[in-house]
């Protein structure tokens, strides 16, 4: 239903509720209790920069608004979860605000009440725009490798939500040209389409799905499918040294639907069916420099059941993985597994059990000490032997200190049998040892703890980018057979300082990391310090 009427208005303070306002309603469980009606939803939508603010109001960030498409109203309007004429719900209300937290294109949302008479409630609901279309120009250096990309990204085209790039990237592994077009609402519905394009240096890859989500912890039905192949070529690493490769040729194919009651008693339970072609053909390497490597060819082709449970308990906080911005994290329980039968019946090159499963927790509560724990196991069984499975433990601790320190504490463990070979277990620069050079110890199982105390400042240049602070300090270690046979050096520690700048103003949602670490009783062989420039999505 379209609403009676419409007002933008900027105010001074973002999303501060009008003076007077919140005296004269009443708080949210007594709307729900009294039975409340949804009348009025306004949509107001606040451009990149708050020009009410003097500290904004400058030529420079006028004319960034006016250039600015602000995303449009009924892209708002058909990701909430409540509409003209439903009763209340604060619940809905606040799931409503995360579907829209996350839009890349979005800063943050917010949902009040503003009226409440005979039994009616009007609501507000505030969004400020990000800036959504970006140069891709960065240079990235971690494990003693550099990584430069050059491009250009909307993330929100003509404000519709929708998010187009080009893109020339350039890595360790390979050169790569990448298109990629994503829309995550086709039309007015919850499909969530997405196309990518990349012609590489040493092949292709290919990617398109179309799936219609459970969009909500209520919603009672998904379907999709997703296509992709792949041409590239795969490297073996000994003490971060490239020394065995070979070509990869991949082609995965899945469509499912799945079905669910909905949210019964703060809990929803999900079940999904489908159908994979998972193929994986390998070779050596076209004119290839390094010693050949070749993993055994695969060829699954299985239906698949899946479950996932979960529930309702979530919780806001800021200054814990981003830089003053809202952040959702789940505090409940959610589990998800899923089994599927390969059979050369249906044209596969053996017969196979494909398992996976995954249990998070979150523990405590944010606004203190929280402890998020996420346990996942994926492999296969052939001939009664289990092969290429691992089993991951993540714990990651957060104390809150204050609203500018917070203390952090991770474990990542991962424990491999009968790994293939195209599926090492690595350790270094870009996966946990900061003061090592990329892929540094390569294995079957791993184990790596990391400690940060982390600062966040008021400083706030240009008012663009938050500035942020860490030292710390990891460990860890690899175990079991190594690919290539390397050398087992035992426990790696690291200690260093970091900074961190979070782009508050755009939509790539990332936090540069500016690392200098320092390797502890390393091999004489690695630079005593590291220099590591990355875009990470978390602090």
């Amino acid at each position: 239903m379209q609403p009676r009427c419409l007002t933008i208005v900027l105010i001074p303070g973002l999303f501060a509720t009008p003076v007077g306002l919140a005296d004269s309603l009443p708080d949210e469980e007594t709307l729900v209790d009294n039975g409340a009606v949804i009348g009025e939803i306004v949509i107001e939508r606040e451009n990149v920069f708050d020009t009410s603010n003097p500290k904004e109001n400058n030529w420079l960030y006028r004319f960034a608004n006016r250039v600015h498409i602000v995303t449009r109203d009924k892209v708002i309007r058909k990701q909430l979860l409540i509409a003209n004429g439903d009763d209340y719900s604060k619940r809905l209300s606040d799931e409503s605000e995360r579907i829209l937290r996350r839009n890349r294109y979005l800063h943050d949302a917010d949902i009040v009440p503003t009226k409440y008479e005979n039994g009616v409630v009007d609501l507000k609901v505030t969004t400020r725009d990000l800036w959504s279309l970006l140069p891709a120009l960065s240079l990235s250096r971690s494990g003693g490798e550099n990584k430069t990309r050059i491009g250009l990204v909307e993330s929100n085209l003509l404000g519709g939500g929708q998010r187009i790039a080009l893109i020339s990237d350039r890595n360790v592994d390979r050169d790569s040209k990448i298109f990629e077009f994503t829309d995550r609402h086709l039309g007015r519905s919850w499909v969530s389409t997405s196309l990518l394009i990349s012609e590489n240096s040493d092949g292709h890859f290919n990617r398109f799905s179309a799936v219609r989500p459970f969009y909500q912890l209520d919603a009672r039905w998904t379907a999709g499918m997703r296509f992709s192949d792949s041409d590239h070529r795969g490297t073996l690493y000994e003490l971060g040294t490239a020394v065995a490769e070979y070509q990869k040729e991949r082609e995965y194919h899945s469509a499912f639907f799945g079905w669910s009651k909905g949210l019964q008693n703060g809990r929803a339970r999900r079940w999904t069916a489908g159908m994979v072609y998972d193929e994986n053909r390998f070779a050596e390497v076209p004119n290839g420099t390094l010693t050949p490597a070749i993993p055994s060819d695969r060829k699954l082709v299985y239906p698949s059941l899946g479950f996932e449970f979960i529930q309702d308990r979530f919780e806001t906080a800021e200054n814990r993985e981003q830089i003053g911005r809202t952040e959702d994290f789940l505090m409940g329980w959610r589990i998800v597994a899923s089994l599927g039968w390969s059979d050369t019946s249906l044209g596969a090159d053996r017969d196979a059990l494909i398992y996976s499963g995954a249990i998070n927790q979150g523990f405590g509560s944010m606004s203190k000490n929280a402890l998020q724990v996420s346990v996942s196991v994926d492999g296969r069984v052939e001939s009664g032997r289990a092969v290429n499975s691992l089993a991951h433990l993540v714990a990651r601790y957060y104390r809150t200190q204050s609203d500018k320190r917070l203390f952090f504490a991770s474990v990542r463990t991962t424990a491999g049998h009968a790994l293939d070979l195209d599926n090492p277990v690595s350790l270094g620069g870009s996966s946990g040892l900061r003061g090592y050079p990329l892929r540094y110890q390569n294995g079957d199982s791993s184990f790596v703890a990391t400690i940060e105390q982390r600062y966040f400042t008021d400083w706030y240049p240009f008012r663009l980018v938050r500035i942020g602070g860490a030292v710390f300090a990891d460990a860890g270690r690899v175990w079991g057979d190594s690919p290539v046979g390397e050398e087992r050096l035992g426990w790696l520690a690291d200690v260093g300082i970091g900074l961190r700048l979070a782009l508050t103003r755009s939509t790539s949602n990332k936090v540069i990391h500016v690392d200098v670490a320092f390797p502890i009783n390393a091999d004489p062989s690695i630079d005593s310090v590291q220099l590591l420039i990355q875009t990470r999505q978390s602090f």
